[in-house]
């Protein structure tokens, strides 16, 4: 299975070095063209290749993390995901401020997916920081834990296991608006958390 990254921005770019270190084939994409992320590609080896946004959306698994004012444009024009799984990596806040944006009450992935007809969507690879993220995740003898929510059984069994080859150990939050509002931005109380399953 190949994945698509839409975003080539930190955390896109850990999630490709992931993949990269777990074998698998990743189309990195982003705002202008396969072109100028040849130099990154390069720099992050593996089976990880550049291509356009639709490239990228068009593979069975899609992880979006883009900067949340950019997210429409992003996203605009992609045709009807069809039951494909999208994984939700963004956090609704943006350099400089770093404010969170005002969501009029409602959750961030809930945001996200009205701009994603058709999808399965599951939260996930949002609530480490980049470096963090990036890093081998087998750590003191153990796995670094990574959370995920959704409301879809069968993607986020597909997301567990991809999270599993990734070297990471899955907890899963429930649905988005349950435990899954442990790792929405502002409030959740499980961002930033860097934990560790012991073997």
């Amino acid at each position: 299975m190949t994945i698509g990254i839409i975003g080539a921005g930190l955390i896109g770019t850990a999630f490709a070095r992931r993949a990269v270190q777990a074998k698998i084939p990743a189309i990195l994409s982003n705002s202008r063209d396969p072109e100028s992320l040849a130099g990154l590609v390069s720099e992050i080896g593996g089976r990880v290749r550049a291509g356009t946004r639709s490239e990228a959306a068009a593979q069975d698994m899609v992880l979006l993390a883009v900067n949340w004012s950019k997210l429409p444009a992003a996203l605009a024009g992609l045709p009807d995901f069809g039951g494909r799984v999208v994984i939700d990596a963004n956090n609704p806040i943006e350099p400089p401020t770093f404010q969170p944006a005002d969501l009029h009450g409602r959750l961030s992935t809930e945001v996200v997916i009205d701009h994603l007809p058709g999808a399965r969507v599951v939260k996930a690879f949002n609530h480490l920081p980049a470096k963090v993220l990036g890093e081998d995740p087998h750590v003191a003898g153990g796995r670094r834990v990574l959370f995920f929510a959704g409301a879809d059984p069968k993607a986020k069994a597909d997301v567990a296991a991809l999270i599993e080859k990734l070297g990471f150990f899955g907890v899963d939050l429930g649905r988005i608006n349950e435990g899954g509002r442990a790792i929405n931005l502002p409030g959740g109380n499980l961002l930033t958390l860097n934990l560790v399953r012991l073997s």
